[in-house]
């Protein structure tokens, strides 16, 4: 992630245009995943019924015992779903999160919105080249109120107080970015960072 950012930030001055940056984090991404909305997902993404059967089961249902010693506990249900540290974490985020990355893509794309989206489990970054920064400011507060509601469709929640806006520019001369009021939008005023 730090070379594709490097590599934005560094052809943004090539160009002599401002790079901003949206970082946010969802709240309790893994306890809110929707579990029976995932297996639909694979399903409609075309993945094999056995693959799609296999997270169906893997995700609910579940029952588990302890051993210690010779001691033996009964058997116990567990419907932990998919749990931060699982091996399936980042895969079962990824597919979860790709149908509504790419509505998000479609819609910024209808609104001539130019972004660029990485991701990581449940971190993203929405990155935004521009020579106004009065524009990036609007493309900020429009791709935050998109993704909002996006998240909001399928249980999930910002984690307002991880929410960062960050302003790369190369201009010598001094600048003190407004700060972005998501208040309206049940967030916080973000202060901007300027590197």
């Amino acid at each position: 992630m730090s070379i594709a950012l490097t590599y934005f930030i560094y052809m943004s001055c090539v160009k002599n245009i401002s790079t901003s940056m949206l970082a946010f984090d969802i709240m309790q991404f893994f306890p809110l995943l929707n579990h029976q909305l995932l297996p639909w997902i694979l399903n409609k993404e075309s993945f094999d019924p056995k693959v799609s059967l296999f997270f169906q089961n893997y995700l609910v249902s579940r029952r588990t015992k302890y051993l210690w010693n010779y001691f033996s506990s009964p058997f116990f249900n567990v419907d932990i779903g998919v749990y931060q540290e699982s091996a399936f974490s980042s895969i079962l985020s990824t597919l979860y999160l790709a149908p509504i990355l790419h509505i998000f893509e479609k819609r910024m794309k209808n609104l001539k919105i130019p972004i660029f989206i990485l991701s990581f489990v449940d971190n993203g970054l929405f990155i935004f080249q521009n020579k106004s920064l009065v524009n990036s400011n609007a493309n900020i507060f429009c791709s935050y109120n998109i993704i909002l509601f996006l998240f909001g469709k399928i249980g999930l929640t910002m984690e307002y107080r991880k929410t960062e806006v960050f302003y790369f520019y190369r201009s010598q001369r001094t600048f003190t970015p407004s700060p972005l009021d998501f208040t309206s939008l049940e967030g916080h005023i973000l202060y901007l960072k300027t590197t």
